[in-house]
């Protein structure tokens, strides 16, 4: 009987039925990274909005104002956005004034200066597209609600990192993965049409459970049903498709006038992905797992017949592990000390990835300029990453182009903390490499989680290690911001040592390149210290007692 790694060789380890599986579930990482990132176009703020008060709405009223009419006249002088309104009716009765309060209201008050006072409700927005923030009036007292709603979707990949994780193992990769496409749609379509702040944050919620659901569960699936030379391939392209998201998005948003539209746009297209039912096979390999061998043989004929090959009448049993199936839990990532040390450096991984990308990317957001071009350039920044990795990691293995993006992202934020202020062209050329580095990084950890882990766990390892970049993605504007307000480059001083900690931890993770996936937890353990690479060739060990 053969092994199912064997199996899989002679059915064609990337022919056309997993380029078209691959090719289909690589759709996810664009809806997937329009979930992500989506907040900076559902939430702009206005760049004009004032606060109306009795006075100034009968008058607006009476005197039939536009917006910008009513701006010039009743908004505070040379506020871009007040948190105070002008007490237009403290000059007596305003509202049955002549026609000369229509050209001038403050011609009433003393110096023509009227009183500011405290806003209680009725905000005005002069603005050309409705945002989340002038749908639910999130500004001033209440503009941290629009960072809540960012935290509560991280919060929601968290929630979807343990239970879909979890469920992905224990009932299947694919059945988890449809569940999930239609929890997103469903979920998107109720924040479009929310009908109040509450049940959009609920809702938003539960879009990132279905949300990390997708896209952990599709990444595994892709990796399973291709050989060990084909997963470099598979994981760095899938999460190209990702940066493809953070391209297009802008393009969606200019062209979408309100945020819902843009809500509905992004979201919609999950539904298409519950035609994968007919499409998309439950992953073989997870099948053999669970004493399935039957199922994942009569995939692996489908595979076959598809790419023009032939299983012999030898291959009518796959071998199935004596290992006696359970369900997932987190003791399992740590009781052995292999699965130990590799899950705790791949959570600091995750959560420093997560730490310095998004930080870096909010902090190039509020130099100003175009958001639709600023967003389309950050996306084609990561381009060259993606590219990088797939140059270096068959060459040199995983380990070191996984240590030396970590180390160019920790540099370049040290050095860019203490360029000189007169340099804005040289901070801003050391900071897109940070960028650069730690988008490879982010995208190495994808692969190397997925390659460290048994098939038993995979699902529920990778989930659960990549929950830590969620927590990190909640801390992130909180570490950006309130250290900005220190000292401005002081956050920059954070990343840079957390990415070169973690550049020197990953260099402890055993190196698979070129291995099988392992199976179960003893394969794992049987990694051990692997042999040094430099790129291009394998360095020979040396031998006791032989001269050097």
């Amino acid at each position: 009987m053969p092994a199912f790694d064997e199996a899989l060789q002679r059915a064609g380890e990337f022919g056309r039925f997993q380029r078209r599986v691959f090719l289909l579930l690589c759709l996810t990482g664009v809806t997937f990274a329009f979930l992500f990132v989506a907040v900076v176009f559902l939430g702009s703020r206005p760049e004009r909005f004032w606060c109306r008060g009795p006075g100034a709405a009968a008058l607006a009223e009476r005197c039939g104002w536009s917006a910008e009419e009513e701006w010039n006249r009743t908004a505070p002088a040379g506020a871009g956005g007040s948190c105070r309104r002008l007490q237009l009716e403290a000059a007596g009765a305003l509202a049955n004034a002549s026609a000369s309060a229509c050209a001038d209201p403050l011609a009433a008050f003393p110096n023509r200066s009227a009183p500011l006072v405290p806003c209680r409700g009725g905000w005005r927005y002069l603005q050309a597209r409705s945002t989340v923030v002038s749908q639910f009036d999130l500004v001033c007292g209440n503009a941290w609600m629009l960072d809540l709603t960012q935290a509560i979707l991280n919060l929601g990949f968290l929630a979807g990192a343990f239970t879909l994780g979890y469920a992905a193992d224990r009932y299947g990769r694919l059945v988890v993965y449809l569940i999930s496409c239609f929890g997103v749609g469903v979920t998107g379509v109720v924040v479009a049409f929310a009908p109040n702040f509450p049940v959009f944050v609920v809702f938003r919620f539960l879009q990132g459970v279905f949300g990390k659901g997708t896209w952990m569960t599709c990444y595994v699936i892709v990796t399973e049903i291709v050989g060990s030379k084909q997963r470099r391939i598979v994981g760095i392209v899938i999460q190209m498709f990702f940066t493809l998201g953070i391209i297009i998005l802008p393009g969606i948003a200019y062209f979408i006038p309100n945020w819902q539209g843009i809500q509905l746009a992004i979201t919609l297209p999950n539904f298409l992905f519950l035609l994968y039912y007919w499409a998309v096979p439950e992953s073989p390999r997870w099948l053999v797992t669970r004493k399935r061998g039957d199922e994942a043989l009569k995939i692996l004929r489908s595979i076959a017949k598809c790419n023009g090959r032939y299983l012999s009448p030898s291959c009518s049993e796959i071998t199935v592990s004596d290992e006696e199936v359970s369900n997932p839990s987190f003791l399992d990532l740590v009781r052995t000390p292999q699965m130990r040390k590799c899950t705790l450096i791949l959570m600091f991984a995750w959560f420093t990835s997560a730490v310095v990308y998004q930080g870096l990317v909010m902090r190039l957001g509020i130099l100003g300029g175009n958001l639709y071009m600023d967003f389309f350039l950050s996306g084609v920044v990561e381009l060259p990453g993606a590219l990088l990795i797939l140059l270096t990691i068959e060459r040199c293995g995983r380990r070191l182009p996984f240590a030396a993006s970590n180390l160019l992202a920790g540099v370049a934020c040290l050095v860019t903390a203490f360029l000189p202020e007169g340099t804005p062209w040289l901070r801003t050329t050391v900071a897109t490499l940070g960028r650069l580095g730690i988008t490879m990084a982010f995208e190495i950890v994808y692969l190397v989680n997925s390659e460290l882990y048994p098939t038993t766990l995979r699902n529920f390892g990778v989930s659960l290690c990549s929950g830590l970049c969620d927590f990190g993605g909640i801390i992130a504007p909180f570490l950006l911001f309130r250290l900005a307000a220190v000292w401005l480059d002081l956050p920059l001083i954070i990343f840079g040592v957390l990415a070169s900690v973690c550049g020197g931890l990953v260099m402890l993770l055993p190196e698979t390149k070129g291995i099988a996936l392992p199976e179960t937890v003893d394969d794992v353990e049987k990694l051990g210290s692997p042999p040094s690479y430099r790129c291009g060739r394998k360095q020979k060990t040396p031998v006791p007692g032989a001269p050097l």
